[in-house]
C-alpha cells in the first residue's frame, strides 16, 4: 500500500481527503501543518504529498522546497483555495508535480495521483538501470583483463 501524506490546516479537508485517499486504496498519513509534515516525512516512507499552500508555522511552498532538498524525486501536489498565476508559476518552478485550486475535483485529483505515482515508479526504475548500466560499464573491463590473462596462460 502506497503512503499519501495529506498536509492541511482545515480539519474538515483533511478528513475528507484522508478518507477519499483511503478508499483509493492508499494509505493516508496526515499532518495539520508544514513544521508536522517535515516531522513525520523523516519517520515515514511517504509516495506522494498533497499539501495546502497556505498553512501556518511554515506554508506549502517552503515545505516543497524543504521537501525537495531532502528527496528530490517526491511528487508533490500542491493545493490552494487562493489560486494566482505568480503562485502556480513559482510551485511548478521549485518542482511541483502539479497545482489544484480548492473546493477540489476528486476526479481530477484522482488522475493527478495517479500520473504522480506512475512518474514516480518511472523515476525508480530509471535509477535502477543507470545503476546497471554503471555496473556493466565498470565491469566489463574487469571481464575483458580476466580473459586477456586466461588467454594468455591456457596458449
Amino acid at each position: 500500500m502506497q503512503n499519501i501524506m495529506i498536509i492541511d490546516d482545515e480539519e474538515d479537508i483533511l478528513d475528507t481527503l484522508s478518507d477519499v485517499v483511503s478508499k483509493w486504496g492508499y494509505l493516508p498519513i496526515v499532518a495539520r501543518d508544514g513544521e508536522d509534515a517535515l516531522k513525520k516525512f523523516n519517520e515515514v516512507p511517504i509516495d506522494l504529498i498533497l499539501s495546502d499552500i497556505r498553512m501556518p508555522k511554515m506554508d506549502g511552498l517552503s515545505l516543497l522546497e524543504k521537501i525537495k532538498r531532502l528527496s528530490p524525486h517526491t511528487v508533490i501536489i500542491l493545493l490552494t483555495g487562493y489560486p494566482s498565476i505568480d503562485t502556480a508559476v513559482k510551485a511548478m518552478k521549485d518542482g511541483a508535480f502539479d497545482y489544484l485550486t480548492k473546493p477540489i475535483n476528486l476526479d481530477e485529483l484522482k488522475v493527478k495521483i495517479d500520473r504522480g505515482l506512475e512518474k514516480m515508479r518511472l523515476n525508480k526504475s530509471l535509477s535502477f538501470l543507470k545503476g546497471v548500466n554503471w555496473s556493466l560499464i565498470i565491469s566489463i573491463p574487469i571481464w575483458l583483463i580476466l580473459g586477456i590473462i586466461l588467454s594468455k596462460l591456457l596458449h
